[in-house]
């Protein structure tokens, strides 16, 4: 990654999902966000950057060496600096684990988002690595499943994730930008919570609702 993506990737993140979204709707940019139901493994977590795609599918005709070399091959691929965001087609099995996160993190990979399970989630957690899930299970992909395409576009809840987008995700949820509109989104939403500041300030210090808003047009 360049300096640029490096700087955009740490501005998004000290964004907050919703005002995205906000900046994003009064730009008139089309709002892509994913399943309510991919959570973070806390509800501190919180990952943003440009996204690497995978998609994988169920393969009962692995043996045990193949499926953990090919995942290991997964990790190897996944870039520095970006969100590795997995469409598993799996709804069985734990796409993400203990191991896995300790491999990313150390290859500076900022986050993974899974529309699928995760494991060795107390783990996972202590190393403080944002995951993003479905549910957790302890069952394994061990001669069950494949990685069968890498930064190509992915279907997760009725939205196609792009190699060039960027994603936030946080407690309030998932949603993605894309890439060329980024840096202004990004700065859209920075003004926007500077100003939500000072609403916020007026609020504390006992200013009528609307008279606030009335100055700082946002709430």
């Amino acid at each position: 990654m360049s300096r640029a993506e490096v700087s955009l990737a740490e501005r998004l993140e000290a964004c907050h999902s919703s005002v995205v979204h906000d900046v994003m709707k009064d730009m008139g940019l089309r709002i892509r966000v994913l399943p309510r139901e991919i959570l973070g493994l806390e509800p501190w977590m919180r990952v943003a950057g440009p996204v690497f795609t995978v998609r994988g599918r169920p393969d009962p005709t692995l043996d045990k060496h193949t499926s953990l070399y090919e995942w290991a091959g997964l990790l190897s691929k996944s870039p520095s600096g970006h969100v590795v965001v997995c469409q598993p087609q799996d709804d069985v099995r734990a796409l993400f684990g203990g191991l896995s996160a300790e491999a990313l993190k150390i290859k500076g990979v900022r986050g993974y988002i899974v529309d699928g399970g995760c494991r060795d989630i107390q783990a996972i957690v202590d190393q403080r690595f944002p995951v993003f899930a479905r549910y957790g299970t302890p069952v394994d992909i061990v001669c069950a499943w494949r990685a069968e395409a890498f930064g190509e576009p992915v279907a997760i809840g009725g939205q196609m994730v792009a190699p060039d987008d960027m994603v936030i995700a946080d407690r309030d949820g998932i949603i993605l930008i894309d890439g060329p509109a980024a840096a202004d989104v990004i700065a859209a939403a920075e003004a926007k919570m500077a100003t939500e500041g000072e609403m916020v300030k007026a609020i504390r210090a006992g200013q009528d609702p609307q008279e606030a808003y009335m100055r700082y047009r946002v709430f």
